[in-house]
């Protein structure tokens, strides 16, 4: 458990804590800052990303930063599937384009664990991904926080 302020919404979860932790998330993630996103995570968060396994704020600062340097445009919503005490189950999708201008939409599961002071501690995702047509994008939003009143994945039958 991280000495530090507490980190609200805190365990154990109902569902209405339960969704604003998720948003808060989802509104780190789309300010696509790293150093930011790490100070959500305990100092030795331990994380499961497809083929790599950050452990600990300094390295899962760099993987956000290789990630955002090179899925421009990232743009994530995040829904919440499941909840339980201080533990949280999320799907979500994004989409982003490479280098190359070639689009990609993502879609995943999260497992989150959090200590007591509300930062997670555990964070175990199952991502796949696929090429899209720059027309058949989504999330068109200007950079940075999804707005309110743009429709959840839920609407887009993801």
């Amino acid at each position: 458990m991280t000495t530090e302020a507490p980190r609200h919404p805190l365990p154990p979860f109902s569902e209405e804590s339960a969704r604003e932790k998720v948003r808060l998330a989802e509104d780190g993630w789309n300010s696509r800052n790293p150093a930011k996103v790490a100070l959500a995570y305990t100092p030795d968060s331990a994380w499961r990303n497809r083929a790599e396994f950050p452990k600990g704020r300094g390295q899962i600062e760099e993987f956000l930063t290789r990630k955002w340097d090179k899925e421009l445009e990232y743009r994530l919503i995040k829904e919440l599937w499941a909840y339980g005490g201080n533990r949280i189950a999320v799907r979500y999708a994004y989409e982003y384009h490479d280098d190359s201008g070639n689009w990609f939409r993502a879609y995943g599961n999260e497992n989150w664990e959090f200590d007591d002071n509300g930062y997670m501690a555990n964070r175990h995702a199952s991502i796949n991904e696929h090429p899209i047509r720059e027309e058949d994008r989504k999330f068109r939003w200007p950079l940075g926080r999804r707005p309110d009143d743009h429709p959840g994945l839920s609407y887009f039958g993801f």
